[in-house]
């Protein structure tokens, strides 16, 4: 066997395991707020934007509308959510944050903080990591 098909030398494996650790640590935090990771990520792309349609969401967070509808239903049940479908075009549907949608905004602010707490790294850390992530992400795309 090459050491280059060794586990511990292959890059991929320490970014999946750390994007699972990551997301394991929002879990409980998200919990305390009743929304699942990929909602959350709705939430913030609203708390952004205010409106949204459900094309705009799913470009922004790389997810199709298959995954994408029952996800904004779930929210829609929660009442943290509308959709309408748009006047000028039916097949548009407009996603936007009820109030209560809205409330959540002030109690999802401490939750970068308190995830970097809880991977015990600095939030400047954090944010280097975030900077080389993007990085080699924009060159993949590029």
């Amino acid at each position: 066997m090459t050491d280059q098909l060794k586990l511990a030398n292959q890059v991929c494996f320490p970014v999946y395991t750390l994007a699972k650790e990551i997301i394991n640590q929002y879990r409980p935090i998200l919990k305390e707020m009743d929304l699942t990771y990929p909602q959350y990520l709705v939430m913030m792309v609203l708390w952004e934007s205010k409106e949204q349609t459900v094309s705009e969401i799913g470009e922004k967070l790389n997810l199709d509308s298959g995954t994408l509808t029952p996800l904004l239903k779930r929210l829609e049940t929660k009442k943290l959510i509308t959709r309408k479908r748009k006047k000028t075009d039916e097949r548009v549907v407009a996603i936007a944050l009820t109030p209560e949608g809205f409330e959540k905004k002030e109690m999802a602010e401490l939750i970068p903080e308190r995830v970097a707490e809880s991977l015990n790294i600095s939030m400047e850390e954090l944010n280097e990591l975030k900077r080389i992530t993007e990085k080699v992400i924009k060159k993949i795309k590029s």
